[in-house]
């Protein structure tokens, strides 16, 4: 079994998730590709499709979505994902058990005396032929369990059916109240049967090589580890002895590919897709990098996460852990500048010390 090191696996990693060189493929064809981008925050899959993309502006993603080619969804650990018209019928209900398991977490105590069964029935029947937001949907639900707390009920409905998040929320620079429809009746067809052998390949065209952990930390599902195995993979394996799975005819990068900057916007599976994440950050970096539930914006230098960055009504303000050289610093301020132009703010582009 051929052994791979940090570095192979990182760019690899880089070359799949299209960081070594931006694609020339559409907007769609690259969601699909990534299976799911995240979207917990309105502008970050934006710039997640913006760094990867030769050619895209943000008309494009809010396209998709208003065309309903897209769809914004809690998919992928529960989370917001923008997953492609094609896609979200089998994915979600592939999760589905993830969702099942975090609203059991969260409000299985407050809801106990509710038939989740006839709570989604309910949720459904007031969804049909509306769009209705979290709040609005509690209220009603309420009328039915008036002792239970309607924010709970809210977020149990949301996990417990499928529905998506009609634009214009969740679109470049919109908040507010999360809209809800029925995922049937905004895409005009069912769902699909759960695949989570489909599931694992399209992991690993996009992420791979991968172990059962790291397709599990992706995905938020358990037990992967058969699925992989009756599944006919190429297996590696890391300097630690962990077996790693691949498709069979997908290539290997060069470890010594050169790998340009990159900024990543905050909650990108970049960073979430591993259950070991050093292939793209360091130990000690990433627990400065994700706090909790958040996940900050990073940049790449030579392939791998060197500091964080952030955007103010000033500009874009880099932070390096530790010093890096003019050649990068040169780099990323061409890179931010763009970023800038992008997202159509004013500003400039400056770096805090090293470390702080």
């Amino acid at each position: 079994m051929e052994e791979l090191t940090a570095r192979r696996l990182n760019r690899t990693l880089l070359a799949r998730q299209h960081l070594l060189a931006r694609s020339t493929q559409t907007a769609h064809d690259l969601i699909h590709h990534l299976v799911a981008v995240q979207a917990q925050e309105s502008n970050a899959p934006y710039i997640s499709l913006w760094t990867r993309l030769e050619a895209f502006e943000k008309d494009d993603l809010t396209a998709l979505l208003a065309d309903r080619r897209a769809v914004r969804s809690s998919i992928l650990r529960g989370t917001q994902h923008i997953a492609t018209d094609d896609d979200y019928p089998w994915l979600r209900p592939t999760v589905q058990p993830v969702l099942d398991r975090g609203r059991q977490g969260a409000f299985g105590r407050v809801t106990a005396g509710v038939d989740p069964v006839e709570l989604a029935a309910l949720a459904r029947k007031h969804l049909t032929g509306q769009t209705l937001t979290r709040p609005a949907l509690a209220r009603l639900l309420a009328e039915r369990w008036p002792d239970v707390e309607p924010l709970a009920l809210g977020w149990s409905a949301q996990c417990l059916l499928p529905v998506v998040h009609p634009p214009p929320s969740g679109t470049w620079g919109r908040f507010g109240a999360t809209p809800f429809v029925l995922a049937e009746e905004w895409l005009g067809r069912p769902m699909a049967a759960p695949d989570a052998e489909r599931l694992v390949v399209r992991y690993l065209a996009a992420f791979g090589p991968g172990s059962a952990r790291d397709v599990q930390a992706w995905s938020g599902l358990t037990r992967l580890r058969e699925v992989l195995e009756r599944l006919p993979l190429r297996r590696y394996r890391t300097p630690a002895g962990v077996v790693l799975y691949d498709l069979p005819d997908a290539p290997l990068a060069d470890e010594d590919a050169p790998a340009p900057v990159r900024l990543v916007p905050e909650f990108d599976n970049l960073l979430l897709a591993h259950a070991d994440r050093t292939r793209v950050i360091a130990d000690a970096h990433r627990r400065v990098v994700i706090t909790g539930a958040v996940v900050r914006p990073t940049f790449l230098v030579d392939g791998f996460v060197r500091g964080m960055w952030s955007m103010t009504g000033a500009g874009i303000v880099l932070a390096p852990f530790e010093a890096i050289t003019e050649a990068a610093r040169d780099a990323l301020t061409r890179e931010a500048a763009e970023l800038l132009r992008f997202a159509g703010t004013e500003g400039s582009v400056s770096f805090t010390a090293p470390g702080h």
